[in-house]
């Protein structure tokens, strides 16, 4: 049998592993990109080095001393109040309609035809009628974050509740469950796990659409800084938007995951 010991260096070199692995691909991308740019003073796209520099000029200043210096946790945090308050409209709406449609077959009916004809519309189409109905400014950022986020979040939880096992609706009727009780005791649960996936890609349309979302007139936010620097042909600063909502949606994304590991935790498939 192999030693305790052998099994406490597998165990921590495991997610050392995981790391390595997760790093190679990048490190790949940024040694081409280094390899593709450095030394060519007429390239349009700014070397690994410049968009570092920019980035920590981003962040706290002191380089370049320019209108973007120390601005980045600014535009961040108007990002994520964005993005979070869209999709926090998308589960509110999306959740008891997508439970609806999947259980009460006259809504379905009612409502499924419609989102089915509205649902491939794509967001920026919505932007004109968006900035129509709700001005310029936030308010029209926060339509359009929760449009990017309230289809995959509907659709999923439909999904889930027409997948519920009909025998499970039979099981709980014997044993006292009926009518309204089981959305709490049988729907819900067993939908959960189609659920989760709607919201993590939810929130991740989410931070999709949020350069398109602040294409509406707010001053403040990582889509309106990428928008401000693409003008002024600051592509190094365009990039280092693009890193930053990469950076909080993945962020993003693995807190959803691990909320929904722990409520999963009964489910094979989740454990």
């Amino acid at each position: 049998m192999p030693a305790p010991a052998a099994f406490g260096l597998r165990r921590l070199w495991e997610p050392v592993r995981t790391g390595l692995l997760a790093l190679a691909v990048p490190a790949l991308l940024l040694l081409v990109w280094h390899i593709a740019t450095v030394g060519r003073p007429y390239s349009l796209i700014p070397p690994p080095a410049e968009v570092w520099t920019a980035m920590r000029d981003l962040a706290v200043g002191g380089v370049n001393d320019d209108a973007f210096s120390a601005t980045l946790a600014t535009h961040a945090l108007a990002s994520l109040a964005r993005v979070f308050g869209g999709f926090g409209l998308a589960v509110l709406f999306g959740l008891p309609i997508g439970l609806l449609i999947g259980r009460v077959p006259v809504v379905r009916q009612l409502l499924d035809p419609t989102f089915q004809v509205l649902r491939p519309v794509p967001v920026t189409a919505w932007l004109p009628l968006a900035m129509i109905l709700f001005g310029l400014g936030p308010r029209s950022a926060y339509f359009l974050v929760f449009l990017g986020a309230f289809y995959p979040i509907l659709v999923n939880t439909v999904f889930g509740v027409r997948s519920v096992e009909p025998r499970l609706f039979e099981a709980a009727a014997m044993l006292g469950c009926r009518g309204s009780a089981q959305f709490v005791r049988v729907v819900l649960p067993a939908a959960l796990p189609s659920i989760f996936t709607g919201l993590r890609l939810g929130l991740g349309f989410a931070w999709v659409v949020i350069v398109v979302g602040e294409m509406t007139g707010v001053p403040t936010g990582l889509g309106a800084m990428i928008m401000e620097a693409r003008q002024l042909s600051r592509t190094e600063i365009v990039i280092c938007g693009m890193v930053v909502i990469g950076a909080l949606g993945f962020v993003s994304d693995r807190i959803v995951s691990l909320v929904g590991r722990r409520l999963l935790s009964w489910s094979p498939s989740h454990a």
